[in-house]
């Protein structure tokens, strides 16, 4: 697995420095910028420290939803649950969600927020979980250099694997799936936004390697049965 770190318009060039040089200590390499080019400031190599390299490979997209059609799993960052969403986990529970996930998700992204106001409710809408950091007090927060060192620190006790990912089918990928279902489950009526659409969204993310891939199977099973009851259906039409 890759895991990419990703910084939604980040507003202070040394921010975007002094995370490059984080996630370089802990072993990663995979800084994405949201709709900024503070990587390219002199003040973000200045905190760099050695972590040029990191700034330099930076991937730059337009918005969120370009970071959320390029990974099969997008974390977003949040102090809070948002959206009545259930599904806010600590570091160190994000970390496990991560390591059962095997080869089923090639590439995933942490996302955080801008420095004076997070993530918006639209973008947190696209994330498929959301994690966050546990505080005794409200204030005074960690800036975003400092909460990108924390999670780069918990995951790295991963680094093992994502070193050496084994390439899973597309067909069976964490991120097919989710559009599998998307199309599948208004076909059993039950739509979109509805109770168990979102149960079954928000309980995605968590499936192991091997609960992904049977759930694939499910939806095979599934999608037969409904195409046959449609080709009964067309039979059974009169002629004109």
């Amino acid at each position: 697995m890759q895991l990419a770190f990703v910084l939604v318009e980040p507003k202070v060039p040394e921010n975007v420095g002094a995370a490059a040089r984080a996630l370089c200590t802990m072993g990663f390499r995979e800084l994405w910028l949201v709709n900024s080019d503070l990587h390219t400031r002199p003040e973000a190599h200045w905190l760099a420290h050695g972590s040029d390299h990191i700034l330099d490979n930076a991937r730059i997209f337009p918005d969120l939803a370009a970071v959320r059609n390029s990974v099969d799993l997008l974390m977003g960052t949040s102090a809070k649950t948002r959206h009545q969403r259930q599904d806010w986990h600590s570091p160190s529970r994000l970390r496990d969600v991560l390591a059962i996930k095997g080869s089923s998700a090639a590439t995933a992204a942490l996302v955080f927020g801008r420095e004076d106001r997070g993530l918006s409710n639209d973008e947190l809408a696209l994330c498929d979980l959301l994690t966050g950091i546990p505080m005794k007090v409200a204030y005074p927060s960690l800036n975003l250099a400092q909460s990108v060192m924390l999670y780069a620190w918990e995951m790295s006790g991963l680094s093992e694997a994502m070193d050496n990912p084994s390439e899973p089918a597309d067909d069976y990928r964490l991120g097919a799936l989710r559009s599998r279902l998307e199309t599948l489950l208004p076909e059993l009526d039950t739509p979109p936004g509805g109770k168990l659409s979102h149960w079954v969204f928000e309980r995605l993310p968590l499936l192991s390697d091997r609960d992904i891939g049977f759930v694939h199977t499910l939806c095979s099973n599934i999608e037969r049965q409904l195409g046959s009851q449609a080709r009964s259906a067309s039979e059974k039409e009169p002629n004109e």
